[in-house]
């Protein structure tokens, strides 16, 4: 995977600077430009769902419900990470971008760039896993 120069620089940036102006404006242009990709994308997917036609025989409705409903679950995912791209974005605005909501800790500029809706610094989210796979199994899910 090659990183553009850009991140490469502030991957070489001191750890004291973390989370400085010149990382945030990256990071907040970075969730703008994924947001706008999103809301777009969503609104397409919404139009192709409204003009799916509903006539046909059996087999041909099948297709399409089986269509609609591959593009909702699209749809949903999508508004979903679109909520989560908002919440960082206002992380970023309240100062608390780039800090772990459980810990405190940094996230860390490595896993921002790989995921910059990342709330959990990485020990954190393993914990959460971690949970929600006992869970999981506790309820006889696989």
């Amino acid at each position: 995977m090659q990183v553009d120069p850009e991140a490469q620089r502030l991957l070489a940036m001191p750890e004291a600077a973390y989370m400085n102006e010149e990382q945030l404006t990256f990071f907040q242009h970075r969730l703008q430009t994924e947001q706008l990709e999103v809301e777009t994308h969503l609104e397409e997917v919404r139009k192709a769902i409204a003009d799916n036609e509903r006539s046909g025989d059996d087999l041909d409705r099948a297709a399409v419900e089986e269509e609609v409903r591959l593009l909702l679950r699209q749809a949903d995912r999508e508004t979903r990470l679109l909520r989560k791209i908002r919440q960082a974005l206002r992380r970023i605005e309240e100062g608390d971008y780039g800090y772990c909501a459980e810990t405190g800790q940094p996230i860390g500029l490595g896993r921002l760039l790989l995921r910059p809706t990342a709330e959990l610094c990485l020990e954190a989210k393993e914990r959460q896993e971690k949970l929600e796979h006992h869970y999981s199994k506790q309820r006889g899910d696989s």
